[in-house]
């Protein structure tokens, strides 16, 4: 979450008379993410999020988004659930952008995660993909292997004033991915981006899951392998064995995996790490001026890229075959 858009009292005012929760009390952005701009918002009915989506969001995905978050609720799933207008719409436009409302959701994101929370991220994460299996929107996964290349052309010139030898290096991993990467993986709605600050918890009590804006359908075990990246690791950056082995029980517990699953894991996180590599060196080289936010350090998944490097087999993540 972050801010890039300023809004008006006035037009905040108008936008939300469309709605039937009350007059705007207070409002105050979140300085935190990458993608959209967000704002705690206070009205006479209650505590909500207000979101304006951003030119990277591509607006024809927006049904996709406020459309599975209204369907993982009506499954069990706690997330944020799109506020409706009287006259029924879930989006509508505010300061020049796309913008919806969504219900505030209780709870805080742990800053050093335990055991015990990474089996709950993984109990969880499996159970929302159970619950999206009969969603009926599809939506490709934008930031597959296919698109890693082009993104990474878009930083190249300047990736070795990051660290030396980072182009390099890159490149030799493209290249390696490109051709291994697995197909024909069970498949359906992955959250792509289930990072600590995206998981609320009340005490060691898991209360939902949010920001389902890089939601998509790909791979269910890369989804998995997006949070041993971003759960399992150390403020070190050394991999917790422990942390990683309560995932994955946490996960098959509820959704077991496929021997081909199993198998593909250690390319799959190889695979998780480059993205996020690649996604954070964009963004740490192109900060838009005056955003309240401040990009994250894409050397963080270069080491954790490097660490997946080592493994080769998913008993390395915890998983015992």
């Amino acid at each position: 979450m972050a801010v890039y858009t300023e809004v008006t009292d006035e037009d905040l005012a108008r936008f939300v008379e469309a709605y039937d929760i009350g007059r705007v009390l207070s409002y105050k952005g979140i300085a935190e993410g990458v993608e959209n701009s967000n704002f705690l918002l206070h009205t006479e009915r209650g505590s909500f999020i207000l979101t304006l989506y951003e030119k990277r969001v591509d607006a024809r995905d927006l049904p996709f988004f406020l459309g599975l978050m209204e369907h993982l609720a009506s499954r069990g799933i706690t997330c944020p659930l799109p506020v409706k207008t009287r006259d029924g719409a879930m989006l509508g436009t505010l300061s020049g952008r796309p913008a919806a409302i969504v219900t505030f959701l209780e709870g805080m994101w742990v800053r050093r995660p335990s055991a015990q929370h990474c089996g709950a991220v993984g109990e969880a994460l499996a159970r929302f993909h159970l619950a999206g299996r009969n969603f009926a929107i599809r939506r490709p996964n934008a930031l597959s292997v296919g698109s890693w290349r082009p993104l990474f052309e878009r930083s190249r010139a300047r990736a070795d004033d990051v660290t030396r030898g980072l182009a390099a290096e890159v490149e030799r991993e493209l290249d390696h991915l490109e051709t291994a990467w697995p197909a024909d993986l069970p498949g359906g709605v992955i959250h792509a981006d289930l990072f600590p600050d995206n998981v609320f918890f009340l005490g060691e009590k898991l209360s939902g899951l949010i920001d389902f804006y890089f939601a998509c359908n790909d791979a269910l075990a890369y989804d998995l392998a997006i949070c041993l990246n971003s759960w399992c690791f150390e403020a070190d950056l050394s991999f917790n064995l422990t942390k990683g082995r309560a995932m994955l029980m946490g996960y098959t517990r509820v959704r077991p995996l496929g021997p081909e699953e199993c198998a593909a894991l250690p390319l799959l996180c190889r695979g998780s790490a480059l993205r996020f590599l690649l996604t954070r060196l964009y963004d740490w080289l192109n900060v838009p001026p005056g955003a309240l936010v401040r990009p994250k350090d894409p050397l963080e998944y270069h080491r954790k890229l490097r660490f997946h490097r080592t493994i080769s087999d998913p008993s390395g993540y915890g998983l015992d075959r």
